[in-house]
């Protein structure tokens, strides 16, 4: 019998479809990068991975007591960065270390540590089992299952993101108080404020004022914030009172080798992870619940940035990949455990900034076309690589910890600003005058006034706001590798059961589809291929039908 993907239930038509599909515009993912976007938007989208990613290490260093450090981060961002740019279906999603898995890679760690379990031989087995469920889920297509995503999941899970970021910085900041002394923590927390005050003021001054020409105005809102990590990093050596004022930096290893080098770390970038040399047998299965739960978390996480990267609002020519996109993450999250590395995955609020800086407007201010290549991702991942020598290492030691705070904090302030559930609380409290006869009140707020807001509005904006709480307060307990759960749950709920108490009319002013049907489409490719045999197969049998009863009549 001739194997189709018919007679095998349809097992990877998905991968199929998305590399058939992808795959005649490789050649053309290189040649349309030649665009003046390209160098602005490769400085920018590796200054938004890089800094968060190492202060996410200086987090994981400090609770992982020194597993985690710089060089693992700055691994794992370039092999995502690398692997994606160039194997990706869509290279637009820039993959690294997340809030999410930082989180849970200390969580782990606390959970673990009073059983005497080795840590990375354990996460080497959670990314391994991960991995495989990553393929399972690839190649039965369940990737398609991604269509209960919504626009209140993509906007609920943006906003917890950067209330994370903020919460981060918070943290970094009151870490100086209490590791150094008064005058660090003051200066800290200075030096973080003016990082805000420059970082987000050169965002609103190249795209909301009207002073100097396009292009001038261009070059703040692409270079504003890593032109604020340079000068902030150098301010703190100006002299005076700041000579006599302790800062605590970012603490960095040798070139190109594991922070750790314990027991369970003897071998360098290899772990060792079969049962009975460090790690027993029992522990191996230990490590599926843990997997699924990551499972889980890259399959909202990973998916909902792909899906953020390919919003409404960027006018994108080029098919879209999901099954196959989410069976590489599997194979680079089976690469980390071995590599003893934070597992790498899709990046919020970074992905969609991606995407936002390779945007081309017209004179009127209008996205016309965005520049869709390769380059800027795998650009990005081989600087990254860069970083690991001696000279970047040291640079990058030389950078204040309150810088890392500062650049949390741009981050977050800059997603709410942009965040709908952040306007729309801010719509709750403006003047409704300001919003109907003033013609220079933001779009935004006009079409929500346009909405005609009734009390099905305030509901919808309590439930967004309940479930970003959620998801944060989960994060703060010593449950937080559940909190893929709560993503799911609130996913489920928005697509079967806020539609029992709310207006479906109402819904599809508040809610709907993430991206544009061109985008959606790869998630339904499976269900209208199995529509079309389904076809087929009705045709041949009523042919069939017909020619046994003209054989019959004529007998």
């Amino acid at each position: 019998m001739r194997l189709t993907f018919r007679t095998v239930g349809y097992c990877g038509y998905g991968i199929y479809h998305d590399i058939k599909s992808r795959l005649p515009y490789y050649v053309s993912d290189f040649t349309d990068a030649w665009n003046y976007r390209v160098i602005p938007s490769t400085t920018f989208i590796f200054f938004t991975n890089l800094l968060p990613a190492i202060a996410f290490a200086q987090d994981m260093f400090d609770k992982t007591q020194r597993l985690y450090g710089l060089n693992e981060v700055l691994l794992s961002s370039a092999i995502g960065g690398v692997v994606f740019g160039l194997l990706a279906g869509q290279p637009l999603c820039i993959v690294g270390v997340t809030g999410p898995i930082s989180i849970f890679s200390y969580t782990v760690y606390e959970l673990i540590q009073p059983r005497g379990t080795p840590y990375f031989p354990f996460m080497c087995w959670i990314y391994l089992w991960s991995m495989v469920f990553h393929l399972v889920i690839a190649v039965a297509n369940l990737v398609s299952l991604l269509k209960i995503i919504s626009t209140f999941s993509c906007d609920v899970f943006g906003f917890f993101i950067c209330i994370v970021y903020i919460q981060k910085g918070i943290q970094i900041l009151l870490k100086q108080f209490d590791q150094v002394d008064l005058a660090s923590g003051y200066c800290s927390v200075m030096i973080a404020v003016l990082m805000v005050v420059f970082g987000v003021g050169s965002g609103v001054f190249g795209s909301q004022l009207h002073y100097f020409r396009p292009w001038v105005r261009k070059v703040f809102v692409d270079y504003g914030v890593c032109m604020a990590v340079i000068f902030f990093t150098g301010f703190i050596h100006f002299g005076g009172k700041l000579d006599d004022t302790q800062l605590a930096r970012l603490p960095i290893t040798k070139s190109f080798v594991p922070t750790h080098q314990g027991l369970d770390r003897q071998h360098g970038w290899f772990i060792h992870f079969w049962p009975g040399e460090h790690i027993a047998t029992a522990d191996v299965f230990l490590a599926i619940p843990f997997a699924i739960l990551l499972t889980f978390l890259f399959y909202f996480d990973h998916n909902v940035s792909s899906l953020m990267c390919q919003l409404k609002e960027y006018p994108l020519k080029k098919p879209s990949s999901f099954h196959w996109d989410f069976a590489l993450l599997g194979i680079t999250t089976g690469l980390a455990g071995i590599l003893g590395i934070p597992a790498p995955n899709g990046l919020i609020p970074q992905a969609p900034l991606h995407s936002d800086s390779l945007v081309v407007h017209s004179r009127d201010g209008k996205a016309i076309l965005v520049v869709e290549q390769r380059v800027t991702n795998t650009l990005q991942g081989l600087i990254t690589i860069v970083m690991m020598t001696r000279p970047f290492l040291v640079v990058l030691g030389l950078i204040p910890q309150a810088v890392l705070a500062g650049l949390f904090f741009v981050m977050g302030i800059s997603g709410l600003n942009g965040n709908i559930i952040t306007n729309r609380i801010r719509y709750v409290f403006m003047d409704r005058d300001y919003i109907e006869h003033d013609p220079s009140c933001p779009a935004v707020f006009t079409d929500i006034h346009a909405l005609n807001p009734n009390r099905w509005y305030y509901l919808y904006l309590v439930l967004e706001i309940v479930a970003a709480m959620a998801e944060f307060a989960i994060t703060c307990t010593k449950g937080a590798v559940g909190f893929p759960g709560v993503l799911l749950f609130f996913a489920v709920c928005a697509k079967w059961v806020w539609p029992l108490f709310i207006p479906q009319e109402e819904l599809k002013q508040l809610d709907g589809e993430v991206a544009d049907e061109f985008i959606i489409k790869s998630l339904r490719i499976v269900d209208e291929a199995r529509k079309s045999t389904s076809d087929d197969e009705e045709k041949q049998e009523l042919v069939h039908s017909r020619a046994y009863e003209v054989h019959t009549g004529g007998a």
